[in-house]
C-alpha cells in the first residue's frame, strides 16, 4: 500500500470534529445567555430589597416625631441628621440588568421611596414575584419596582 492513497483522511476527520464542536457551542450559547439573565434578575431582586430596607432604616431612624424619607442617594450614604454620621447604604448599588448605576426613582411627597431598573427588556420570569412587602412583576424590568411605603410599613 502506498502512503499517498490515505492523504486527506486526517483533514476530513478534523473538519468533521470541528463541525460537531461548532454545533455543541451553538447549543451552549443560548443556555449561557439565559443563565446570565437569570443571575441578573436574582441580583436585581436582592439589590432592590437592600435599597428598600435602607430607605426603611432611614425612615425609622428619623429624629423627632415626624419620620421623613431620604431626598437623594447621598442621604442614604451619609445620614448627617445626627451628631455621628450613619450609613444606611455603603455605596450606590449597581444595576445588574442595565449594567450601570443609573436607577429610576419612585418618589412619595418629594422623598425617595424606592428604585427600579431603567431597562425595557422583557424578564425571563413572567409571573409576579412575592417579596417582603410588595409584588414585583410586569412586562419589562422597569415595571419591577422596589418601594418602601410608610403607611403600610411594619417595624
Amino acid at each position: 500500500m502506498r502512503a499517498g492513497r490515505q492523504e486527506g483522511f486526517s483533514y476530513l476527520a478534523l473538519l468533521f470534529a470541528l463541525a460537531i464542536f461548532g454545533v455543541g457551542l451553538a447549543k451552549i450559547g443560548p443556555l449561557s445567555s439565559q443563565l446570565t439573565r437569570r443571575d441578573a434578575e436574582a441580583e436585581l431582586i436582592r439589590t432592590g430589597l437592600e435599597v428598600e430596607r435602607a430607605i426603611a432604616s432611614y425612615y425609622y431612624s428619623s429624629p423627632g416625631t415626624l419620620p421623613t424619607l431620604p431626598r437623594t442617594w447621598d442621604d442614604l450614604l451619609e445620614d448627617r441628621r445626627f451628631v455621628t454620621m450613619k450609613r444606611h447604604l455603603r455605596r450606590i448599588p449597581f444595576d445588574p440588568v442595565t449594567r450601570t448605576y443609573d436607577w429610576g426613582m419612585e418618589e412619595i411627597g418629594g422623598g425617595m421611596a424606592g428604585i427600579y431598573s431603567r431597562s425595557d427588556a422583557a424578564p425571563l420570569r413572567r409571573r409576579p414575584i412575592e417579596l417582603e412587602r410588595s409584588t414585583t412583576g410586569g412586562e419589562h424590568y422597569s415595571d419591577w419596582k422596589f418601594v418602601f411605603i410608610p403607611s403600610e410599613a411594619k417595624r
